[in-house]
């Protein structure tokens, strides 16, 4: 790419692409290609053949896709893999027939099967069952692998796949019953803070009530309370997180730098596993990363662990080595990521 390229960054209001679309304009990119859900539906197909026949895009970074926490999956199986998949297909297909340069396509490490062994290498791929609760979604994904895949060997195209591993940051979903656990995390004990220190006005403000039973009410069903925080699960299970502005920084340095060639060992007869992990390689306790989050916030009330309720995935790690090998290694360290997003979070309710 170079400063003057066409670039369309699908998916621009969210986690990633907001990302992305920050680091392409902070490092210099302004010819650049944004379109909203109500101007551009990307499960339309003739909606995104007319946009790719008339913006002529050169790069594509693929980051829109539909997304949830485990209970939306597993309750819109249907949604999860049909707009997904509508998703990719017009995208990746359009981009082949305008003619774009390179794609890049975003999953996710769910894409791997449940019991794969840790850390999970890209070779696990398909080599087991995957998990059922969100079992559409991660089969998109795959597909979505596969496309690009598909259309490099059959066409010559330049598409290549990243799949990052549990991202938190900026424009993160913070809804106590969709979000993942980590701004989760940050925002019952920023709310359990605010309890303690009987800031209602600022509660009030976050959780868009007005009425102090039912916020009241709205903490106690959220577990939080003046005895401190309930969290879920025994705090044992490991997780991995990368800061989303990491994530971004690493798409544009393989939009840059790697192509389709550079993803497989070129002496093997079969082209498989192309992907690229994108992730830190180390992982936190969910009991650790709750007390480091509640020293950031400042919060002296206590953390209560749950262990009637579930834990889930016991470990779940990325193998990192590929992509470390192209030339890429992160930067921003959790400590450093939770202050930041916290920091973020916070000023979203006191500008």
């Amino acid at each position: 790419m170079n400063f003057n390229s066409k670039i369309y960054v699908a998916g621009h209001k969210g986690l990633v692409g907001s990302a992305i679309l920050n680091n392409l304009e902070e490092k210099g990119y302004r010819n650049l290609i944004i379109k909203t859900h109500q101007e551009l539906d990307l499960i339309d197909t003739a909606a995104v053949a007319n946009f790719f026949r008339i913006e002529k895009p050169e790069y594509v970074f693929l980051a829109a896709a539909k997304v949830g926490g485990i209970s939306a999956n597993n309750t819109y199986r249907a949604n999860f893999i049909y707009e997904n998949l509508m998703i990719q297909n017009n995208v990746i297909h359009q981009s082949y027939k305008n003619k774009v340069k390179k794609l890049l396509f975003l999953g996710s490490t769910c894409i791997y099967p449940k019991n794969a062994s840790q850390p999970i290498k890209e070779e696990y791929l398909l080599t087991d069952s995957l998990e059922y609760t969100n079992e559409p979604y991660a089969i998109a994904k795959i597909a979505g692998i596969k496309l690009c895949e598909s259309y490099n060997l059959q066409y010559g195209t330049n598409f290549i796949s990243a799949m990052p591993t549990n991202l938190y940051g900026p424009n993160d979903n913070f809804n106590l019953e969709t979000s993942h656990v980590l701004p989760a995390l940050i925002k019952k004990i920023h709310l359990a803070k605010l309890f303690v220190e009987n800031e209602f006005a600022q509660i009030s403000k976050i959780l868009n009530i007005k009425s102090t039973s039912e916020i009241t009410a709205i903490l106690n069903k959220n577990g939080i309370n003046s005895n401190g925080v309930e969290i879920w699960g025994t705090g044992k299970p490991l997780r991995e997180f990368l800061y989303s502005e990491d994530l971004a920084d690493a798409c544009v340095f393989l939009m840059d730098n790697i192509d389709f060639e550079d993803c497989f060992d070129p002496l093997k007869k079969e082209v498989r596993n192309t992907h690229i992990n994108i992730g830190t390689g180390k992982e936190i306790s969910i009991a650790n990363l709750a007390h480091l989050i509640k020293k950031t916030i400042g919060f002296t009330g206590d953390l209560f662990f749950n262990t009637n309720k579930p834990d889930g995935t016991l470990r779940k790690l990325t193998e990192v080595t590929k992509l470390h090998k192209l030339g890429w290694k992160h930067t921003v360290e959790l400590e450093e990521g939770v202050e930041k997003l916290y920091y973020w979070y916070y000023h979203q309710f006191n500008e």
